[in-house]
């Protein structure tokens, strides 16, 4: 059998999807079937994914899917689990798929009951820093200084970006990632243990979005490359709340914060005050990241 033919197998989202060109929570999602492989459920709350996906029995996904209300992903992904345990299949794996409004935002009292009681299942956060599907709304992901809908005058985030993997390692759970498109290898590795490991797993996928950050859709993985290299959005993966470990560590010199917001429209009206206090934050943030790190060598 030809290689391209053994791709196309095990691939799980057909083409012909309703995702925008250039989006980066398609993308993620299809490296994210590949990793899990065929056996696999998928819980969707409302988010851009629940429009993406369709409605069955025409839907993106070669896979069952269960779409449920934006407050209740946390929840209904125990029930389906539990479910197919109950059924006799355990090995199935099951993934709750939100966005950063279900997960930061509205989803975050079943996430967190969920990661409490330690239930066997991958929650995926792809986060795009917004609520898109719905009109480019603020959420509690959205970064310093980044233009939105709903943001007051003059229509930039005024607070910082809540930060969802200490939330998530203050839970103690088993295993918890960031990941982003532009690195494929790393995010398929992680889902990849994830499955191997069992309670409750969380994947943190920072996700581009073309309409709502302003940039152009053929971006998507150099805005990405962006975020990890100038320390916007590190690469890591935290083990029982307590092992924190960078999977991929940049020379952050080199590349400075402001040519990852000069890329992005949503920030074009930042001064030079503004981008300061965001690199300050960022730059802050990083040495908390690294100090765990060193931490847990």
């Amino acid at each position: 059998m030809k290689i391209e033919e053994l791709n196309r197998e095990s691939e799980m989202l057909y083409s012909g999807h309703n995702a925008c060109p250039g989006c980066g929570a398609a993308l993620a999602v299809r490296y994210l079937t590949r990793a899990l492989g065929p056996d696999l459920a998928i819980v969707l709350t409302a988010s851009c994914w629940s429009i993406i996906s369709g409605m069955p029995p025409l839907t993106a996904l070669k896979c069952p899917i269960l779409h449920c209300p934006f407050p209740s992903a946390g929840s209904v992904g125990s029930g389906v689990k539990r479910g197919l345990v109950a059924k006799g299949k355990p090995d199935t794996t099951v993934v709750v798929l939100a966005g950063d409004g279900g997960t930061f935002d509205i989803g975050l009292q079943a996430l967190s009951g969920a990661a409490q009681r330690n239930e066997d299942y991958i929650f995926v956060c792809y986060d795009n820093e917004a609520y898109m599907n719905t009109g480019m709304q603020t959420s509690s992901a959205t970064p310093f200084g980044a233009r939105t809908a709903t943001a007051p005058y003059p229509l930039f985030k005024a607070g910082q970006k809540k930060d969802i993997m200490q939330i998530m390692a203050a839970h103690s759970i088993p295993y918890a990632a960031t990941a982003t498109v532009a690195f494929p290898e790393d995010m398929e590795e992680k889902l990849k243990k994830a499955k191997k490991i069992s309670g409750f797993r969380f994947i943190h996928i920072l996700s581009p979005c073309p309409p709502g950050w302003g940039t152009e859709s053929a971006d998507t993985i150099q805005i990405s490359r962006l975020a990890v290299n100038t320390g916007f959005f590190p690469l890591y993966e935290i083990r029982d709340g307590v092992s924190w470990e960078m999977t991929l560590k940049p020379d952050r010199s080199r590349i400075p914060l402001k040519e990852y917001l000069g890329a992005q429209r949503r920030f074009k009206q930042m001064d030079d005050r503004r981008i300061e206090i965001l690199q300050e934050e960022v730059d802050h943030d990083w040495e908390c990241l690294m100090e765990k790190v060193n931490t847990a060598d």
